[in-house]
């Protein structure tokens, strides 16, 4: 695949809201099959459209995106063939399997923008919209109830629009930020009669927002955004290597060579029946690895 083309299916991804890495290699000590200027894109189930060089080194870049999908943070990966001292601002990851010299790789999720569906046309209501909008969020009216993908939803109507119908439908739809504007009593009323079990209605924030004592509409809809930033998910920091765990990704260890592989589909991977018992998976980081393993799989079996 061609420049162009992963240009092309990045464009396509952000247009679908479909999160994704993008890999770009920065540097290439020969000798290696990726060459400065060759990107990919890595996909939440670790498909990769583009090449950032042989399989053994796609392996660890598909390991430490998927990782990234989940923290949010940009990476330089440093990838060997042979232990190396820890260098400042990069992450290095020893693959004895290299066929040749050491690469860099930047790493860089690109992760849609929070969706956040606001209910009601009001003066708060408008502020949020505006607000949200300097923060990079997307912030839509409330038109729907296919809150797939939405990260938060507000009812600022003051009482004028219907409410008991979007909070039942964010609540229903596990929205991770679900809140009404409005008095401490008017809510608890609101928040009552929701035809909701107890432990969704006790997610409902009401009064919406942090306490900063706001008192215009502006400061109001900044305390909800304020809000929205104090439960969101945050970057781990998480950072996986040949011998480190990297929950929640799921990973297994390659029999042959020991590195850390990501468990999905788009890893190389082998099925295997021992003893009459049903077939166990092995994964890989790469070719090499995979086809010892087949020519004689007991010599990396232990059990």
């Amino acid at each position: 695949m061609t420049r162009p083309d992963v240009e092309e299916r990045a464009r396509e991804l952000r247009r679908l809201r479909v999160p994704y890495v993008h890999a770009r290699v920065v540097l290439a000590e020969r000798p290696t099959s990726a060459k400065p200027g060759d990107e990919a894109l890595v996909l939440g189930d670790g498909t990769m459209v583009g090449f950032v060089g042989g399989s053994c080194g796609e392996s660890t870049v598909r390991s430490q995106s998927l990782v990234l999908l989940e923290s949010g943070e940009s990476l330089l990966l440093r990838i060997s063939p042979v232990p190396e001292a820890e260098q400042t601002g990069k992450v290095t990851v020893v693959n004895e399997c290299l066929s040749g010299g050491t690469f860099e790789v930047f790493l860089q999720p690109e992760i849609p923008a929070p969706v956040v569906c606001v209910v009601g046309d009001t003066p708060i209501a408008r502020a949020l919209a505006d607000l949200g909008a300097d923060l990079g969020y997307e912030v839509r009216g409330y038109g729907t109830t296919d809150l797939t993908g939405v990260s938060a939803v507000v009812v600022a109507s003051h009482g004028r629009d219907d409410e008991q119908g979007p909070l039942e439908a964010a609540l229903r739809a596990d929205v991770p930020y679900v809140a009404l504007v409005g008095s401490r009593r008017r809510g608890a009323g609101v928040v009552a009669a929701l035809d909701v079990t107890p432990e969704q209605r006790a997610r409902v924030r009401s009064p919406a927002g942090l306490d900063i004592g706001a008192r215009s509409a502006a400061e109001i809809a900044l305390s909800i955004l304020a809000e929205i930033v104090s439960v969101r998910p945050h970057a781990s920091g998480r950072v996986v290597g040949s011998d480190a765990a990297m929950a929640p990704v799921s990973t297994a260890i390659d029999p042959v060579c020991g590195m850390t592989v990501a468990t999905v589909e788009a890893s190389l991977h082998h099925d295997l029946q021992r003893d009459g018992v049903d077939s166990e998976r092995f994964w890989f980081c790469g070719n090499g690895c995979l086809l010892a393993f087949v020519a004689d799989p007991g010599s990396y079996l232990t059990v």
